[in-house]
């Protein structure tokens, strides 16, 4: 049940503050017993391989009196994706004395919704695509899939969604402003 989405709206455990004594008392009782989860993945060079792991989140159950605090993501900025990087790295967000908050250029409160495609899975392939990180202050959700790549200075507003076809390359140049578009296909420009 812990795992249910349509029984726990919120699930995520990115921290544990846990009484060492507590632990003790479970892991000499054995009472911590975490089940197994297998994830099947492919390597990079296509190797079939299953990785077992343990969520220690889980392991809730085994202690007294455990509660769980729901932290708003306004000060909480987990990177588990590159789409979370895209919003860390973005205009999005400013840098006060160690501290990540809003932007407050910002006209809204909330943050884009940003859905990027398997080619931008990878931390490498990912930074390998952007010039700069694209301005986004005025951005409500961003969709990209394919081999797509950005120039240096790009502004995104409104929705954008950013499809290559397979095969295909598309580069959105320096200096672009894209608001409330669609771009798909093939497309290259070349400076001259």
């Amino acid at each position: 049940d812990f795992k249910s989405i349509k029984k726990f709206k919120i699930f995520n455990t990115n921290n544990l503050w846990v009484n060492l004594k507590a632990i003790k008392r479970v892991v000499e009782d054995r009472e911590l017993n975490l089940e197994v989860i297998v994830n099947h993945k492919t390597t990079d060079s296509g190797e079939k391989v299953i990785q077992l792991e343990t969520a220690v989140g889980a392991g809730i159950k085994h202690f007294h009196n455990a509660h769980g605090v729901n932290v708003p993501r306004s000060r909480f900025l987990p990177v588990k994706s590159t789409s979370d990087l895209f919003l860390v790295q973005s205009d999005l967000y400013s840098l006060e004395h160690g501290e990540l908050s809003i932007n407050p250029k910002r006209m809204f409160n909330t943050v884009p919704l940003i859905k990027l495609g398997d080619h931008f899975k990878k931390v490498n392939n990912f930074l390998a695509r952007y010039k700069t990180p694209p301005h986004i202050l005025e951005l409500d959700h961003l969709t990209v899939t394919g081999d797509v790549s950005f120039g240096s200075d790009v502004v995104l507003k409104g929705t954008v969604i950013i499809v290559a076809n397979a095969g295909s390359h598309i580069d959105i140049p320096s200096g672009s402003i894209l608001e409330n578009k669609v771009v798909s296909g093939n497309l290259h420009i070349l400076d001259h």
